[in-house]
């Protein structure tokens, strides 16, 4: 996780391209983890349900992003 410690640091600095390069790399990292313990979730045999209850967003929202994943 040194990556993301990293990325969260320089997201602070006063250069604005330095912060938003940051804030970009952050959230493709993001998209990445979220994926990742998606298809763990599905693998265990969660339900979309409950995939969706804890990202807070909806059944629909959970399933149209990672369904075909």
């Amino acid at each position: 996780m040194t990556e993301a410690t990293d990325l969260a640091a320089r997201a602070g600095d006063r250069d604005p391209r330095i912060g938003l390069r940051a804030v970009a790399a952050l959230r493709r990292l993001l998209e990445q983890l979220e994926a990742v313990q998606v298809r763990g979730a599905r693998g265990q045999g969660w339900s979309w349900q409950e995939i969706a209850d804890e990202l807070g967003v909806s059944r629909q929202a959970a399933h149209k992003k990672h369904g075909r994943q």
